[in-house]
């Protein structure tokens, strides 16, 4: 089963960014074209919108960040871990 963790300031930068409200919630899922990734022609993509079915979730800042199950496949059973950059000034995401 995959673990999923944010930190503090990457809630926050998230908040921030997409102008977020206490009980919003971010799903990360796959989507096809783009770079990097763990499988080849998908790439990890974000919205905002409320779980249907969570795979895996995190509630950090009154946010909850989650995957639901139907994407868990992209993370390969690796955890994933959301991270801030103060260099960039962005997320970071950390599959391992």
């Amino acid at each position: 089963m995959m673990n999923m963790s944010i930190t503090k300031p990457a809630a926050k930068w998230f908040i921030e960014e997409m102008d977020l409200e206490e009980n919003d919630a971010i799903r990360f899922f796959a989507r096809y074209g783009g770079f990097g990734g763990v499988h080849k022609g998908f790439s990890l993509a974000l919205d905002k919108a409320q779980p249907i079915d969570p795979g895996a979730g995190v509630e950090k800042e009154g946010i909850y960040f989650f995957v639901e199950r139907s994407d868990l496949w992209y993370f390969d059973e690796k955890d994933f871990h959301i991270k801030y950059s103060r260099k960039y000034d962005e997320a970071e995401y950390v599959i391992e």
